[in-house]
């Protein structure tokens, strides 16, 4: 029986969580790593967009808003990454979603499988529930649906 995940009683804690999921998963020995070539990040090419959770989302756009923005930057490339900038650069890199995390192109080692990670999923998971998160949506449609409940002050 798995153990039981814990709650979070706050929005920050939650982010906390996430925070932590991200270091736990850098923490792992791994014979993979990005090296930003970006053609993950161009999603009309790929085909494969990143599933992001309630709390992942909220970690991108408070990673947004500390460079001043209020919104993602007009794509320089069609199809791509709202947060891949003019200049190949990830606006939020270091709070990237856990796809992005550990969908490795191959030059960089290739994708990470799903059992390697699956106790980490489960507790992103934990905190979307927390959230009252609606479970996994594509990268694009929860940062919208994040970005409209902050307009209309549900968040």
């Amino acid at each position: 029986m798995p153990a039981k995940l814990p709650h979070h009683d706050s929005d920050e804690a939650a982010l906390d969580e996430v925070r932590a999921v991200y270091a736990e998963l850098a923490a792992r020995p791994v014979e993979r790593d990005c090296i930003r070539r970006t053609e993950c990040c161009q999603f009309a090419l790929t085909g494969v967009m990143p599933l992001v959770t309630k709390g992942e989302v909220a970690l991108m756009v408070k990673a947004l808003r500390a460079t001043g923005r209020t919104e993602p930057p007009k794509q320089a490339i069609e199809g791509a990454c709202p947060m891949l900038q003019a200049n190949g650069k990830c606006l939020v890199y270091e709070a990237r979603p856990f796809g992005c995390r550990t969908h490795f192109c191959a030059a960089a080692g290739g994708p990470y499988a799903r059992k390697e990670v699956l106790d980490l999923i489960r507790r992103l998971e934990a905190v979307d529930t927390d959230l009252e998160g609606e479970g996994p949506h594509k990268l694009d449609i929860g940062l919208k649906r994040m970005l409209r409940e902050l307009k209309e002050g549900r968040r």
